[in-house]
Order: C-alpha cells, then sequence, then structure tokens
C-alpha cells in the first residue's frame, strides 16, 4: 500500500509522523493509500525552511517570479489528467468535474502570471516643498493554508499562487482525506522552476492546525473549512498575532419567482444542487418558492435529478459521485430521516441508492425535500451532500426575510424575468455572492471570493485584488532630498569655463 509523506524543502520528507491516516476510495469503500501525519517536530522544519527561503525569494524579481508562474501555468495544463485522476480516486467526483475544478483553480494563475501590474503601487510628487510620497505592497512572509476536502486542487491554488507570487513561502495543509493533489503540485512547482523551501505540503490534523496557529515561525494563516472551525482559527490566530482569513460554512439559498422561466430555473436548480454530490460551499441546497410555484418547480427539478446518473467518478457516463466518507453519508440520511420524522416531505428518495459493482460505496440518490420544519437541522445545517430542501414564501418580502435570516451569507441567487425584481435583489440580500439566473455566482480569478456573517470571518476575501492585499502588507515612503540639485525650486549655477 503506497504511504504519502510530506513535502518539505523540495522533496519528499518522512519526518517523525506521529501516526498515519488511512485514505479510502469513496466510490469503493476501500483503503488504498496511507497518509503521514506530522509531528510537532516536522511542522518546525517545514516552517524554518520557509522562513529561509522566504528571506530570499522576497528580493527574487517580479520578472522571474512571473516567469516561474507561467511555466507552472503550462504545467498544470499538460498534467491536468494526471491530477483529475488523483481527485477522482480520493474524493469521488466525476472526471470532468475534477477537471473542471482544477480550470477554475488555474484561473488563479492566470492572475498571478500577471502579478506584476497587481502590485504596482501609487506616488504622488511634491506633497509639500520638494517632499514626495509613495506607497508598496511587500509580502507578510511565511504563509500557511489549511483546506478542505472537497475541492483538493481549486482551493489551494485559490491561495498558494498569489501567496508564492508576491513574495511569500508557502506551508499548505491539506485535508487528510485528498492529499495527492497537493503532493502532486508540488511536484510542479519544483519542475517549474520554483526554489526549494517557497512551497510546502505538511500533512496531519486537528493537532497540525492547533500549532500552525500558534506557531511564532508562520505569519499569516488562510483557512476554507466548516464555520465552527474558522472562529476557531480567527480567534486563535489573532490571538497568536497572526493574519488570518477564514471562510467558513453556507447554507445558500435561491429564492425563485411567480414570473421565472420554471423548466431553465429547474434545470440550474437541479446541478447546483446535485453537482458533485452536493459538497460544495456554493452548492444551493435551499429553494424558495414563490406565490404558490412550489409543487410545479419541485416536479420540474425532480424530472431533472431523476436523469442524473450516480456512479463511478471515472465512468464516462457517471453524472454524480459518491459524498466522502461513510460518516458523511451516516449524517446526511440522518437528518433526512429527523426532518422525515418532524413532518417533511421526501418527494424524491436517495437514501437508499446501491450501485451494482460498488456495493461498498458511499452513494446517495438526489433527494428532494419539501414540507420542512424551518426549525428542523436538515433547514438550518449545512447538508453538504446531494439534498434539495424546497420552502416556500407568499410574497418576495417574506421570501428576502427568509433569506436573510440565515446566520450564513456566502452566496445567494435569484430567478425572476424582472429586471426591477433582480436588482432590488442584488441590493438587498446579504451575501457576499449574489447571482441573477445563475445559481452558483463563484467569481472569476480576477475578483474575489467571499461571503458575509458566518461564511466569512476577517475582513479580506480569497484570491484576486483581496487576496494580494491580505498577503501583502503597504508600505508609504515619504521622502525629501535637501540637496541643491534636487529640491523643489533651487537654484543651479554652474561655473563657466573659460
Amino acid at each position: 500500500m503506497e504511504t504519502l509523506k510530506h513535502w518539505i524543502n523540495g522533496e519528499y520528507y518522512e519526518g517523525q509522523p506521529l501516526d498515519t491516516f488511512d485514505i479510502d476510495n469513496p466510490a469503493t469503500g476501500q483503503v488504498d493509500k496511507k497518509l503521514l501525519l506530522a509531528s510537532p517536530a516536522d511542522l518546525d522544519y517545514a516552517v524554518e525552511v520557509a522562513a529561509t527561503a522566504q528571506k530570499k525569494w522576497r528580493e527574487v524579481s517580479l520578472a522571474k517570479r512571473v516567469e516561474i508562474m507561467f511555466r507552472m501555468r503550462q504545467l498544470l495544463l499538460d498534467n491536468q489528467d494526471t491530477m483529475a485522476r488523483l481527485i477522482v480516486e480520493e474524493h469521488g467526483k466525476t472526471y470532468p468535474d475534477a477537471i473542471g475544478e482544477i480550470q477554475r483553480g488555474r484561473e488563479t494563475l492566470d492572475f498571478a502570471c500577471g502579478i506584476n501590474t497587481a502590485l504596482k503601487g501609487e506616488m504622488s510628487y511634491n506633497i509639500s516643498t520638494g517632499v514626495d510620497i509613495h506607497t508598496m505592497r511587500q509580502p507578510v512572509g511565511v504563509v500557511a493554508g489549511i483546506c478542505p476536502f472537497n475541492f483538493p486542487a481549486m482551493v489551494p491554488m485559490w491561495m498558494h499562487p498569489l501567496a508564492i507570487a508576491t513574495g511569500n513561502a508557502f506551508i499548505l495543509k491539506p485535508a487528510t482525506p485528498t492529499p495527492s493533489a497537493s503532493l502532486f503540485t508540488a511536484e510542479l512547482y519544483k519542475e517549474a522552476g520554483l526554489p526549494d523551501g517557497i512551497f510546502n505540503v505538511v500533512a496531519g490534523e486537528k493537532e497540525t492546525v492547533q500549532a500552525m496557529l500558534t506557531h511564532p515561525g508562520i505569519d499569516a494563516i488562510s483557512f476554507v473549512g466548516s464555520t465552527p472551525v474558522a472562529h476557531i482559527v480567527q480567534e486563535t490566530g489573532v490571538k497568536n498575532g497572526k493574519r488570518v482569513q477564514a471562510l467558513g460554512g453556507a447554507n445558500n439559498h435561491a429564492i425563485v419567482m411567480p414570473d421565472a422561466d420554471l423548466k431553465f430555473a429547474a434545470k440550474h436548480i437541479s446541478a447546483a444542487a446535485f453537482g458533485a454530490a452536493g459538497e460544495r460551499c456554493m452548492a444551493l441546497p435551499v429553494v424558495v418558492a414563490v406565490g404558490g410555484v412550489e409543487d410545479e418547480l419541485a416536479d420540474l427539478v425532480a424530472e431533472e435529478a431523476r436523469q442524473i446518473r450516480v456512479g463511478s467518478g471515472m465512468d464516462q457516463n457517471t453524472d454524480m459521485g459518491p459524498v466522502i466518507s461513510a460518516a458523511a453519508k451516516k449524517r446526511i440520511v440522518g437528518l433526512i430521516d429527523s426532518a422525515e420524522k418532524a413532518g417533511a416531505t421526501v418527494t424524491l428518495d436517495g437514501r437508499d441508492l446501491i450501485i451494482e459493482g460498488f456495493e461498498n460505496g458511499y452513494f446517495m440518490g438526489p433527494t428532494i425535500v419539501t414540507n420542512c420544519p424551518l426549525d428542523n437541522e436538515l433547514y438550518t445545517n449545512e447538508i453538504f451532500g446531494p439534498v434539495l430542501t424546497i420552502i416556500t414564501a407568499q410574497t418576495y418580502e417574506e421570501a428576502i426575510e427568509l433569506v436573510n435570516a440565515s446566520p450564513f451569507g456566502n452566496g445567494s441567487a435569484i430567478f425572476t424575468n424582472d429586471g426591477g425584481m433582480a436588482r432590488r435583489f442584488t441590493h438587498e440580500v446579504e451575501a457576499g455572492m449574489v447571482g441573477v439566473n445563475v445559481p452558483i455566482p463563484t467569481p472569476v480569478a480576477y475578483y474575489s471570493f467571499g461571503g458575509w456573517k458566518n461564511s466569512l470571518l476577517g475582513d479580506r476575501h480569497i484570491h484576486g485584488p483581496e487576496g494580494v492585499s491580505f498577503y501583502t502588507r503597504g508600505k508609504a515612503i515619504t521622502s525629501r532630498w535637501p540637496s541643491d540639485s534636487g529640491a523643489y525650486g533651487a537654484t543651479m549655477t554652474f561655473e563657466r569655463e573659460e
């Protein structure tokens, strides 16, 4: 059985592991690999290496950094098939989904290839007589990225290209079930010419995260995961003097107005709710049907969902793979069971799905629930599974009140053909990313990704311009040159040669 190691100082590193973690294939339920879990000494070594390397890297020219980023981008393109297969093996998502997440992650590499433009400062001449001022942005130092299982390539790529391109060293802690994409990324960076020690991968669980949050050699933490853990990351990191961005959970809502094209809405709601088995922070687990359209909408979404083919992610006929683990499936099924006992109606039931040839896999079929009590955990919690809950409202005002009552504010959408209503919604909804007839409104990488309320702790979104701001510190330089030749208004005299 393959044993996965850490990547430190440009090579695989075994270190002094505390333990190992079994990595299984969600489609088969079989353990295929073991992952070494870092000891405190392993993390100390990674931080020491990163800090030493960063002192040289921060002095490397922007032109050289951009050259490496361009090489890395091409290598990712050339090797995306290998990376996608690693993602499918460990996560279970379909091969096209894996290719899609690599492409979305590569957008941040694209942005990092123009880091020389993104790092331009400002300058004002003669703010006082003979005095100028200009600004620059400099790297924060050693950055740690703590990432979730659901996007093993994309979410880390929302972090490390910008952190590295702006002059930092980066230590990535991938999710223990899905580390191989991160380790393969390390190999590609080395091939691209990135100096050893600038990109490191250290695997671990709760103990490693806690050590990162308190380690004096780590200057900034970028985190994506659940809201309870995001609060711990922010509070502990800030208390220990670190810059922190912590992206938490979500329970995204979409409003469907009576004037919407319901067939169009149903098609896109089905894809948003059940794509990647619902394991997206921008998935759509809740729809608010307005003005009596709920029955027709539920029927249309169910019609779309029944066409979804569930199976192994490497099967070209598969539309949706398994959920990540047996524990995840048990939790999701338990939430559906609880809602049903509380009076909810399961109009499309995927709880007992068995896939021939993959009987031990963690499969569920698309599930649609109506009449769910609003105090039930199926509605209030982040499901992270292929479950859509349809609730009702009589008016837009009632619907927007329901949406804004959620403690999360990651993304939200409206389906309508009324431009005025859409404009009102985009203004009134309390969410960081908003869609109009777009159910998963994830911004492209030259904008920034982030929610409101419990979906984002800290004041900087991830990737894009706010990502550059997070990974750098501003510096303002005020200067005067009190010499006859340089001072504003000075009279320059020259002796004439005879």
